[in-house]
């Protein structure tokens, strides 16, 4: 089996790692009804998208 000429520090190790990790999505409120959306997209609860209405919603 294949063994390490020398061992492998902590901060080497560490470095290499550092690029591996979740990126935290970037949530904003809904300008015109105040719900928490993805950034630029269209807001699911109204519809309206940058303070315009981008998805007609229609009521039952």
């Amino acid at each position: 089996m294949a063994h390490p000429k020398s061992k492998i520090s902590k901060q080497r190790k560490r470095k290499r790692r550092t690029h591996k990790k979740l990126a935290v999505p970037n949530v904003v409120n809904c300008q015109n009804c105040g719900s928490p959306v993805l950034y630029h997209r269209v807001c699911g609860e109204c519809g309206f998208y940058r303070g315009k209405e981008a998805v007609a919603q229609d009521l039952v």
